[in-house]
């Protein structure tokens, strides 16, 4: 008959098991469900953004293209991660070492794939707002795309340059069987401190404090203009309005994206220099994965062309002849 400390124990079957958390029933209860419900979320509203923007012709700009990057890596934080994640909270490791080396590294991996697509999209903003006349001929569909392949391709580099050493021993800071922590030397958590963070938050800033400061004096010069311009040019003016309502709308975007991460990254750097008392983190990779979840969200609000696409999917518009060539815009 099993005991109570054998109750207790991840795997009663191994001498040095982890112990299971002794949370209430019902606290875990509500945080599962609540964690459940983001999974959801995301999973299902970045498969909307990611089917919309590859299925209608009109969505297909260099703008968008960047965020279907972002969403098909929001998508693979929900559909990948989050799950794992959900099991393992506050329980046992179950998928052993390997397991746990795909979970941590897949993670660092699609947090910097995301860091650097916003990246790419302040840049985007800020070349449409503060040089729109060379825009169509320095932002194109090519050099788009081959922004977005070295994104991915420098986010994994980085990752497997950053977790080398845990890749060859997952197992070397476990203190128990069932447990997955992962521990990064101090010079590379600085590293991926200033790649993935500081340095990004730093590029995005200048550039959208230059944006902020063009689109309130190009929002002010239509205000006082606005009726001469639309006499003489009346697209100028329609293609400068929803060119800074697109800037607002990712402002928003790298916004959350930053306070989402601060958190994670603050503990980080905290934990590094013993200010606090390292942990697992699971609070904070929450946060992060958080992010994945509401910017599809901040779509729903902002782009009338999300809502239109969401209607054309659930409706199975989409699957009409010739639904590519739909007005969503």
């Amino acid at each position: 008959m099993e005991t109570l400390e054998e109750a207790q124990l991840c795997f009663p079957a191994v001498n040095n098991s982890c112990k299971k958390s002794t949370g209430s029933h019902l606290e875990a209860a509500i945080t599962h469900t609540l964690l459940s419900l983001i999974f959801l979320l995301t999973v299902v509203l970045n498969l909307v953004v990611i089917i919309a923007i590859s299925h209608f012709r009109q969505l297909h700009t260099t703008t968008n293209l960047l965020l279907l990057s972002l969403a098909v890596a929001d998508f693979l934080v929900g559909f990948t991660e989050m799950p794992f994640y959900i099991f393992q909270y506050g329980q046992c490791w179950v998928l052993g070492d390997f397991g746990c080396a795909v979970i941590c590294t897949f993670s660092f991996f699609t947090v910097s794939v995301s860091v650097g697509n916003m990246v790419l999209i302040s840049v985007d903003r800020y070349v449409a707002i503060c040089d729109p006349m060379l825009y169509p001929t320095k932002v194109t569909m090519k050099r788009v795309q081959f922004s977005i392949y070295l994104c991915w391709i420098f986010s994994a580099v980085h990752t497997f340059w950053i977790l080398r050493d845990f890749l060859q021993q997952p197992d070397r800071y476990n203190s128990c069987y069932g447990e997955c922590v992962l521990v990064v030397n101090y010079a590379e958590v600085v590293v991926d401190l200033v790649a993935t963070f500081l340095g990004p938050i730093l590029i995005i800033t200048v550039l959208y404090m230059r944006v902020f400061v063009v689109a309130v004096s190009q929002a002010r010069a239509m205000r006082s203009h606005v009726k001469s311009v639309t006499h003489h040019r009346p697209g100028t003016v329609t293609a400068q309005k929803s060119e800074i309502k697109a800037a607002r709308t990712l402002g928003i975007v790298v916004i959350v994206f930053l306070l989402c991460c601060s958190p994670y990254y603050f503990v980080t750097a905290a934990a590094e220099s013993n200010l606090v008392e390292a942990s697992s983190g699971g609070t904070e990779i929450w946060f992060l994965y958080f992010n994945s979840c509401l910017n599809p969200i901040i779509y729903a609000f902002c782009y009338p062309w999300f809502r239109k696409s969401v209607k054309h999917i659930l409706t199975l518009q989409i699957l009409q002849p010739d639904s590519r060539d739909t007005n969503i815009l």
